[in-house]
């Protein structure tokens, strides 16, 4: 009975250590299938693009704007879209949590859900504190004036305070994929035209890109290297150990102390195309592409983790770099630099820019807003590392397999829109491509896509007008507007 007892116990041990090994096969086969596939995605000449032979990149034609294929941006109504009715249902409030960006797209979705509530919007509130430890909020940032009467025939905006249904946090409350291309456009109007940073927030704004062009153009990159974004995508240790266990064990505190617990292979998810890119992969893709030395960057970007030991590599292969406190030193920059007003900069900046490349496009709100601005401001050019592509020919070149590195690289780049018009797919967000419901076309085979007269938003201003006009007839005496009250 003893023997029959240990040979069973020995039968399921066998067993179990049978299954932690197939287990194991399986990831191991796992990442090497994703690796293959991705490695041939890169090298192989598929794609929209049909080149053939050495792939060659244009880059003086990058530094124009990505052709239009005949679509311009508008996000004027094309169907019945009357002003709000004179009488609202009430007051809504929105506190909009999280960074700038984050903001921004919640403004969007408040004032379509004021819209939707027929209700009269308070000017959000922005929890600058818990994120930036700012308090500037929306008056100290936005254009509230240019806010209120860019909305005027939209939703009702006020200042009122008191007496309105009050919704905290405010980000997500809305989908992004509405089946009315109406509302999306009142999105693009807020986002792209109601919204505009102070006065003096463009003025300075506009003072760095003119320096940054004295001497020709210039490219913004969005470096994503920071701390709380390599924590959250799981990249801990990467195919090459490049973090010292002094930063592993930082950034494994960060992410047990801010993210929910999680099994993650960060050589998996590397492969899978979800980790940002160092400094050093940035400049070799650029340098790859054909950019030289003498290429002028801005970086907009937070406090890189690992400091200077990152970034010598990159400052190497292109030593001209700037930031918004090395172009403009002015106090008031350099004491917010790091608060709302360093970020509206450096968003202004990067909107502006001939070329915005952003490194990581994933959960970073600030670089997929931009996309989606630039995208409507003219379809200017943008570099989007396809990151699941590129992963295992940096991986092959770690390992020092160098031969062919530039080829793969543009081969994979090839592959990707330089930011012209593009089918939104998932999870392709509508505030990073609001192409085709806010794009028109002067010659559409589609009636949905033809463009509108370029003063309807003038004529229902107008309609706004007068309808106010009448109101005000019996009590011209009285000369307090509803905005005032």
């Amino acid at each position: 009975m003893r023997r029959h007892h240990l040979h069973n116990r020995s039968l399921k041990q066998g067993a179990g250590a049978l299954r932690g090994s197939v287990a194991k096969l399986s990831i191991a086969v796992l990442v090497l299938l994703i690796c293959t596939l991705s490695f041939l995605f890169s090298t192989t000449l598929t794609g929209n693009k049909g080149f053939t032979g050495p792939a060659e990149i244009n880059v003086e034609q990058l530094w124009e704007s990505a052709d239009s294929g005949g679509w311009r941006p508008s996000s004027a109504p094309r169907s019945h879209w009357p002003p709000p009715p004179k009488e609202s249902n009430g007051y809504l409030r929105v506190r909009c949590n999280g960074g700038l960006n984050q903001q921004r797209s919640a403004i969007c979705n408040a004032v379509l859900a004021a819209r939707i509530m027929n209700a009269t919007l308070v000017l959000p509130e922005l929890d600058a504190n818990s994120f930036w430890h700012d308090d500037s909020g929306f008056h100290g940032i936005y254009d509230v004036e240019h806010f209120i009467h860019s909305l005027r025939t939209e939703a009702l905006a006020t200042m009122k305070q008191h007496g309105a249904i009050y919704l905290t946090p405010f980000s997500h409350r809305l989908a992004e994929e509405i089946d009315n291309p109406e509302y999306q456009r009142l999105r693009c109007r807020v986002n792209y035209h109601a919204l505009r940073f102070k006065p003096h927030i463009m003025k300075l704004s506009e003072s760095i890109v003119e320096k940054l062009r004295t001497e020709g153009h210039f490219m913004a990159i969005h470096l994503r290297f920071e701390m709380d974004m390599l924590a959250f995508a799981g990249l801990l240790y990467r195919c090459v150990d490049i973090f010292t266990p002094k930063e592993r064990a930082i950034l494994q505190k960060y992410r047990k102390e801010n993210f929910a617990e999680k099994e993650l292979d960060p050589e998996v998810r590397r492969l899978m195309g979800k980790c940002p890119l160092t400094p050093e992969e940035v400049g070799l893709i650029l340098r790859a592409m054909g950019f030289d030395n003498s290429t002028r960057i801005f970086l907009a970007a937070g406090e890189l983790f690992g400091g200077e030991r990152f970034m010598k590599p990159f400052r190497a292969l292109f030593p001209r770099l700037e930031n918004h406190s090395s172009v403009d030193s002015s106090e008031e920059l350099s004491t917010k630099s790091q608060g709302l007003l360093g970020s509206a900069v450096d968003y202004m900046v990067c909107l502006l820019a001939d070329i915005f490349m952003p490194t990581y496009d994933g959960p970073s709100n600030f670089a997929n807003n931009l996309l989606g601005h630039r995208l409507y401001y003219g379809f200017r050019t943008t570099i989007r590392p396809d990151r699941k592509a590129l992963a295992p020919v940096f991986i092959a070149r770690a390992k020092g397999k160098k031969a062919g590195f530039e080829e793969a690289v543009r081969r994979a780049m090839l592959n990707t829109n330089f930011g012209g018009p593009h089918e939104r797919v998932r999870p392709e967000s509508f505030y990073t491509n609001s192409w085709p419901e806010c794009f028109c076309q002067t010659e559409a085979k589609n009636p949905a896509h033809k463009c509108p007269p370029d003063n309807v938003l003038q004529v229902l201003h107008n309609q706004l007008e007068s309808q106010m006009t009448s109101d005000l007839e019996p009590q011209r005496g009285n000369r307090t507007s509803s905005m005032e009250r």
